[in-house]
């Protein structure tokens, strides 16, 4: 029996999909990126990482690999029984209050883009509380062109097509999201809610949260690493 979907998500295809619409089989399947290689250019060798929306632990294993240590969190417990080699924490992002302070912590997933302002607030407060004095908060946003030019499609070199097929307003600058991942013996949706953020509106949600930017890590702005705000 499926998790209950949370209003405005869904999910379909094969195996466990969480309530929020993602399958998990699909992020097993799904390879890591230039993730590692940005996050790893980012922060101190050896650094002691809490990520935030881990997932199955497509990028957590490949941190694990360079040295890295690795706490790694999701609401999901079909998620995190894929993850190995690290300690993992079965808690939604927004409630996490673990006592605790890290090197780094990290909000991957476009989870900043959360379309309830109030649970994307506590998420990047989450950030904040964990962070050891002197460490850096890693946030992966959307691309600009994410909720425009649309409907696009990337085919992966390792033979599977994704496909962004429309993103519309829903209610008070909410987009309703569909996405669709096609491979030879599989195909997976899922219907998402997220909430475009220009680049001075991620500024100052991050000003909110006691936070500011750094230095933004790709050309794109897609990646930025953040500190604490002047005292």
């Amino acid at each position: 029996m499926r998790p209950e979907m949370r209003e405005g998500y869904e999910g379909t295809g094969p195996g466990a999909i969480t309530p929020d619409g993602c399958a998990v089989e699909f992020y097993s399947r799904l390879p890591v990126g230039d993730e590692p290689d940005v996050i790893s250019a980012a922060v101190p060798a050896g650094a002691h990482i809490l990520e935030l929306g881990s997932g199955v632990g497509r990028v957590t294993h490949a941190l694990l690999e360079r040295g890295f240590t690795v706490t790694a969190v999701d609401e999901s417990a079909d998620m995190l029984e894929r993850v190995r080699g690290a300690r993992t924490i079965c808690s939604p992002v927004e409630d996490l209050d673990l006592g605790e302070t890290f090197d780094v912590v990290m909000l991957a997933s476009f989870l900043v883009h959360n379309a309830d302002i109030e649970l994307r607030r506590r998420m990047l407060r989450a950030c904040a509380r964990h962070l050891v004095k002197g460490g850096c908060v890693l946030i992966q946003r959307e691309g600009e062109n994410y909720h425009s030019d649309l409907p696009r499609e990337r085919i992966d070199p390792s033979g599977f097509t994704v496909r962004i097929v429309s993103a519309g307003p829903v209610q008070n600058g909410v987009h309703s999201v569909r996405a669709e991942y096609e491979f030879p013996d599989a195909v997976w949706t899922q219907t998402f809610r997220s909430r475009p953020l220009t680049k001075h509106q991620f500024e100052e949600a991050l000003k909110e949260a006691g936070l500011r930017v750094d230095r933004y890590l790709t050309e794109d702005r897609i990646w930025v690493r953040a500190v604490p705000g002047e005292e």
